[in-house]
This record gives structure tokens, C-alpha cells and sequence, in this order.
């Protein structure tokens, strides 16, 4: 029972008792709710934020015993201060209670209304509220982004704690875990710790009831002046400094001895008194005791499961002790650990969807997800030709995912598969796929980088492949060399040129052909005829001799 207390009264002061950033100048609390006054100069925006990290809001001021809070808090001090009313759209409305404003709580209930006389009905009106001791706490309008001299947050909570009863020449001070102080109360929140003066006892509020120190050590070391650690019996206990020892009346201040009898010992941490009187060394909270009996070590707090036990928190292990966090994905917000919205910073060129602890990114009809970049998207076909993505302004100014062309029927603009197999980017074997290629090699030789194709070190055919099946294998596809992230478009002039410049060529290559055959031709014919008169003079001449 003393276990399942100590983790419970652990969590509770975990979470309530997480200050930090802003400072609290004073507080009042009654019932099951506080009110706090900060004198930090901020914008409406950032007053809200701030409250609410403490797990409260700017302060509503629903009834009359609310509105003499003021008197208390700001009594003696001058500036204006926010309170949680504003106006969150559209124009201001002068037959409603609150004029179209509303509660930072998202409610437009109250019993209590006290607007300024001063109060500006129209669209360009200030959309936030504060209040000034100058003018007796009125509702003032102000704009939201100015700065105010400070502003004034509401905590509830249930379960809470009566003050303490002092004795004559007694005097308590409370520290609540909101983060203020003082010694006037009428009800104070779990997690808050009370000093009894001049005994220097000291309680913590638990479930409305006060337990005395020491207490859980996870607690503000257990309400012990120097340390808190776990004796062999599992129970919280205070220990000194070396010189010092536990006053016996408040177990948990400290006062100096003359002859202590733990200094022989050497303890790395503590030392206690056993129940055979005598004394022994023991550990801080997050240590054990070494075999020297002396020394000591740290072990993994975090194997307890009972450790951090709120939804979505998680513990972290560190020397000496832990540490209880919000899972990736999640952030503390009063209590609790509450899902971040990932999509509000547009994380996703395209769709977001927010998850718990994440988000998913998609694409629009058309588009697939970037392989290279998930969160980006990129034009996409899948097919042997689709429709050309076209510029509404411009019609003429088309794109086609990477390894498809464009080309124009007649009103209509369309893509069309290129077979990039024609162009020998592989080494070997290619086969084309939708919008790309996939390079692979023949049996005995491997895929290397792309497109290459090196002999296996272990073959032992000697063959070179040739003559027989290439073996396609099923990775990915294999996307163009140096491809670039812009579509391709190819507009009706640049197809044109395409065009004609094929056939220059061409005809080029037909007239040099024909003209070198022609040539060849002639010499060929004025050397046969060249023989012929020869051999007729030769005949000529033999007649004559005869």
C-alpha cells in the first residue's frame, strides 16, 4: 500500500508541479480553483499561451466574487492586465450580454458584466479585453497584439487542502505547484507543500489530506533539507551531509553533531541507523548499493512499469534517477501529453492528414509521392500515355512526368511513354516500364551501380552471355540518368523544328549518296569507252601490215 501511494502521489506532483517560463508575483485560491497574477509584458496571444503551459487559461470573470479577486491581486498595482475575453470573429454585437465576445474557455456564459463606458461597437474595434485598477477593473478593450504590463490566469483542480492550523508564535508558508507562494489560504491544490515556523516541519498536500515529511523522494526530495533517499524497509528517509545529522523532531532539517559515527564508514551517499542500532551505508533514489558495501551504482528506474504511467508519457532513464517525457509526436500541455498538430506548419507540398504522434502526406489525383523526398510530389502517369498537365492561363505550356513527351491532338495535349531502351543507357538487357527503364544483365554477369554489367568472379561457364535470356530482376525501376525534377513539355514549334531537321538531313545524306554513285558511274564508262579505241586502231593497223 505504502508502494501504490508513493507512485500515485508521485504522478499527481509530477503534473501539476511542472513550472517553468513565466514568473507567478502572487495567487489566491479558493474553492477548487486559483488565480494568479503575472507581471510579465506580453501580447493577448502569448499570456494565453503561457497560462496554458501551466495547465490553466486567462482568467474569466463570470461572477462578483471572481471580480473582487482584482482588489486582492492588483490592489496596489498600476497597467492594464488581460483577462480571457475577446472577440474571436466578425463585428462586435451591442444587444448581447457580451457584445459577441467570448471566454477563452469557448463559452459565452455569465452572471457578472462590467464593460467600460467606453465601449466601441464597430468592425475596426480592439478585439481583446484587459482590466486597470485606474479605471476600477472595467472591461477595456485593447488590441490583441499590443503588449499589457501582465496578464491574470484561472487554475481548477479538485480534491484540494485546507490551510493548516497555526499555533501562537506559528507562522506557515504555503508553495503551491502552480508556482506562487504565501501564507493566506482558504483552500490550496494537491502537490502543494506547507513549512510549519519555527519547528520547520513540513507537509504536502495529498487528496485533501496533509502528510508529513519525509515523503516520497521523488517529491521535492521528500521535504528533506539536504537529500532523500529509500532505507532497506522501502520507506523515505532524510540524511545529512557528513558532520551532520536528521533533527529527530522534524526528520528533516539538519544539525551538526560532534562525534558522528557514519564518518568511518566512508559511505559514497548515506548512512542510516539499522534496527540493531548500529550503522550502515545506503543510496540516493536511482542508486544500489555496491558489494563493498560502500559504493554505489545507478540502475534502470525505468524498468518499473509503474513509472510514468499517464497515457502518452514515457520514461527516461538517466544517472542517478529519471525522467518522465511526452512521447515523439506529443507535447505537455497542463497535465497531460496532448497530440501535436504536425499539419499546422505544412509539413506536405500537397494533403496532410494529422495522426496521433505524427502525420501522413498524400497528392492530389495525378501525383505520386517523391521517392527522394515523401513529403513532396511529383507528376505521374502509370500508364502508356495519359493527359498533359497544362497551365489554365496558358495552354500551350504543358507538362509530362519525367520519361514521357508531349504531344499535341489537336485541342488536346497528351503524354506518351518514352521507351528510353531505345536510346542504350543499359549495359545489356533493359526493359522499359511507365515513365522509366529498368536496366539488367545476362546469367553470369551482375548488375552494377544502374547500368552497368561486370562478370561474376564465380562463374565458370567462360560464356559471355550472348545467345541467351537475360535475367530482369525485380527491384524498382531504374529512373533516367541525371533526371531533373522539371516535367518535360515539348511546345508545337520546338516538334516542328524536330521535324524538319530530320528531314535535312535525310535528303543530306540521299544527294552526297546519289552524287558519289553518279561519279563513280562516269570514270567507269570513260574507261571502257577509252579501251574500245584502242583495240579498234590496233585492228586498224594489223589490216594495213597485211
Amino acid at each position: 500500500m505504502k508502494d501504490v501511494t508513493r507512485h500515485v502521489v508521485f504522478l499527481l506532483t509530477f503534473l501539476m508541479g511542472r513550472s517553468g517560463g513565466i514568473e507567478l508575483h502572487s495567487g489566491y485560491c479558493i474553492g477548487t480553483q486559483c488565480f494568479a497574477l503575472a507581471q510579465d509584458p506580453s501580447d493577448f496571444t502569448t499570456a494565453q499561451n503561457q497560462c496554458r503551459d501551466r495547465g490553466g487559461h486567462l482568467m474569466t470573470v463570470r461572477s462578483t466574487v471572481s471580480h473582487d479577486i482584482f482588489n486582492i491581486l492588483l490592489g496596489d498595482i498600476t497597467g492594464r492586465f488581460w483577462i480571457g475575453l475577446h472577440l474571436t470573429a466578425g463585428c462586435p454585437d451591442p444587444a448581447a450580454d457580451l457584445r459577441g465576445f467570448q471566454w477563452v474557455t469557448k463559452d459565452s456564459e455569465s452572471d457578472f458584466l462590467n464593460w467600460a463606458q467606453s465601449f466601441n461597437s464597430s468592425c475596426s474595434a480592439h478585439a481583446c479585453v484587459s482590466v486597470s485598477k485606474e479605471d476600477d477593473f472595467k472591461w477595456t478593450q485593447k488590441p490583441c497584439a499590443e503588449n499589457a504590463a501582465g496578464f491574470l490566469c484561472e487554475y481548477s483542480f479538485s480534491d484540494p487542502c485546507t490551510g493548516l492550523a497555526a499555533e501562537e508564535g506559528e507562522s506557515i508558508l504555503y508553495s503551491t505547484p502552480i508556482g506562487f507562494k504565501g501564507e493566506d489560504f482558504l483552500s490550496l491544490p494537491p502537490g502543494t507543500t506547507a513549512v510549519r515556523m519555527p519547528a520547520e516541519t513540513t507537509y504536502v498536500c495529498f487528496s485533501q489530506m496533509w502528510m508529513q515529511a519525509p515523503w516520497s523522494c521523488e517529491i521535492h526530495e521528500g521535504g528533506c533539507e539536504h537529500k532523500c533517499t529509500v532505507n532497506p524497509n522501502f520507506e523515505s528517509t532524510c540524511y545529512c551531509p557528513a558532520g551532520q545529522t536528521v533533527n529527530p523532531a522534524n526528520k528533516v532539517t539538519c544539525e551538526v553533531v560532534a562525534n558522528d559515527p557514519c564518518l568511518p564508514l566512508r559511505c559514497a551517499h548515506a548512512c542510516f541507523k539499522n534496527e540493531r542500532d548500529s550503522y550502515e551505508c545506503m543510496c540516493n533514489q536511482g542508486y544500489k548499493l555496491a558489494q563493498d558495501g560502500r559504493t554505489c551504482v545507478d540502475f534502470n528506474d525505468c524498468r518499473d512499469e509503474r513509472q510514468c504511467p499517464g497515457e502518452n508519457f514515457v520514461c527516461v532513464n538517466h544517472i542517478g534517477g529519471f525522467e518522465c517525457v511526452c512521447r515523439d509526436g506529443y507535447k505537455p500541455i497542463g497535465d497531460q501529453c496532448v497530440d501535436v498538430d504536425e499539419c499546422a506548419s505544412a509539413p506536405c507540398e500537397h494533403m496532410c492528414d494529422n495522426t496521433p504522434g505524427s502525420y501522413a502526406c498524400s497528392c492530389y489525383d495525378g501525383y505520386k509521392a517523391d521517392p527522394q523526398s515523401m513529403n513532396k510530389c511529383q507528376l505521374h502517369c502509370g500508364m502508356e500515355e495519359c493527359p498533359a498537365e497544362c497551365d489554365p492561363n496558358d495552354k500551350f505550356q504543358c507538362y509530362c512526368p519525367a520519361g514521357y513527351i508531349a504531344e499535341e491532338r489537336g485541342e488536346l495535349t497528351v503524354c506518351i511513354d518514352i521507351d528510353e531502351c531505345e536510346f542504350v543507357y543499359c549495359d545489356q538487357a533493359c526493359k522499359n516500364t511507365f515513365g522509366s527503364y529498368v536496366c539488367s544483365c545476362y546469367p553470369g554477369y551482375k548488375l552494377v551501380g544502374r547500368y552497368s554489367c561486370s562478370k561474376n568472379e564465380d562463374d565458370t561457364d567462360g560464356g559471355s552471355g550472348e545467345g541467351t535470356t537475360p535475367s530482369i530482376p525485380t527491384a524498382p525501376p531504374v529512373p533516367l540518368p541525371d533526371p531533373t525534377r522539371q516535367p518535360s513539355a515539348v511546345t508545337v514549334g520546338g516538334l516542328v523544328g524536330i521535324i524538319v531537321c530530320t528531314v535535312f538531313f535525310v535528303v543530306l545524306v540521299v544527294f552526297l549518296a546519289h552524287h558519289t554513285l553518279s561519279g563513280k558511274g562516269k570514270m567507269e564508262s570513260s574507261g571502257e569507252l577509252k579501251a574500245a579505241e584502242e583495240e579498234a586502231h590496233g585492228l586498224q593497223t594489223v589490216a594495213s601490215d597485211a
